[in-house]
């Protein structure tokens, strides 16, 4: 089922004509009241006429589009604005065209590696053909909204909460890849209903009440090791520029006893989390 265009009638033309029709017949029903049957007999099916034949006007707003059909055969559909006329017998749905957003409600979900988290989106999308939307789907409203928490399930399924290797993509620190992944799996699921995904991103994001205790700890324990591996990777740089200095400028000669002592000394100093208080030797170095 695809779109196809309709034409109809100016509406307020139309309108104008069927007035002056009914103000005939009203006139020929006056007239004819006692000259004859005939004339009252026209001006009453003139009036009929007219009445029944302005059920065929109808509105169309800016961004809207009206699906005609005619004893559930589907017609066509107007997106004229304005006061419009066609068959009267043609049944008109009213279909929105305007972009419209939604925040879905906040899901429990299980992430990749099986921690409970609570997430929710916000989608944009827009009806873009109005026959889909009304004969491939009974509810395209509805459809958009469930269709909508099922991709999002789907989604947050796919990745971790958090990046635990290098280059891996996480709920929280890939955000624009995590949306596009969701909008292209709204996309392929809500083709079919005639709507375009505009854009989508997550608004809500977090673990689960019952482990976010133990997640922040576990959040607190990782940037403690990442902290720890840089100051140790950076204290191994000094020490070993310490030794190629005393080395090169002939300072000291030690042997491979005192350069350890030395290491251990001066990796005590930078990767301890006190400053250090120093003893200072006044006697001979050994």
């Amino acid at each position: 089922m695809k779109e196809n265009p309709s034409r109809s009638l100016p509406g307020i033309p139309v309108l104008l004509l069927l007035i002056a029709a009914v103000g005939v017949g009203a006139w020929l029903i006056a007239s004819s009241a006692e000259d004859g049957t005939l004339g009252w007999i026209a001006g009453i099916a003139l009036v009929l006429g007219a009445i029944f034949l302005m059920l065929g006007l109808y509105k169309v707003e800016p961004n809207q589009a009206a699906v005609l059909d005619l004893f559930g055969k589907y017609v066509g559909t107007v997106k004229d604005n304005g006061l419009r006329w066609n068959n009267p017998f043609y049944g008109k749905k009213k279909v929105s065209l305007r972009v419209r957003n939604f925040e879905s409600s906040k899901l429990k979900v299980n992430e990749l590696d099986g921690s409970p988290i609570e997430i929710a989106a916000v989608i944009v999308w827009q009806v873009v053909d109005s026959a889909e939307a009304v004969y491939n789907v009974d509810d395209y409203e509805s459809f958009v909204h469930i269709q909508s928490e099922s991709a999002v399930r789907t989604m947050a399924t796919s990745y971790p909460y958090d990046q635990h290797e290098e280059g891996q993509l996480a709920l929280r620190s890939h955000a624009a890849e995590v949306s596009k992944h969701l909008m292209e799996e709204l996309q392929e699921r809500l083709a079919d209903a005639g709507v375009r995904v505009l854009d989508s991103r997550i608004s809500h994001l977090a673990y689960a009440p019952e482990i976010a205790q133990a997640m922040l700890q576990r959040q607190q324990a990782n940037a403690i090791i990442a902290a720890r591996t840089r100051i140790v990777h950076g204290a191994v740089g000094m020490v070993e520029m310490a030794l190629a200095e005393l080395q090169k400028n002939g300072v000291v000669h030690l042997d491979e006893e005192r350069k350890a002592q030395m290491v251990s000394n001066l990796l005590v100093v930078l990767c301890g989390e006190r400053s250090t208080q120093p003893i200072v030797n006044a006697g001979s170095l050994y």
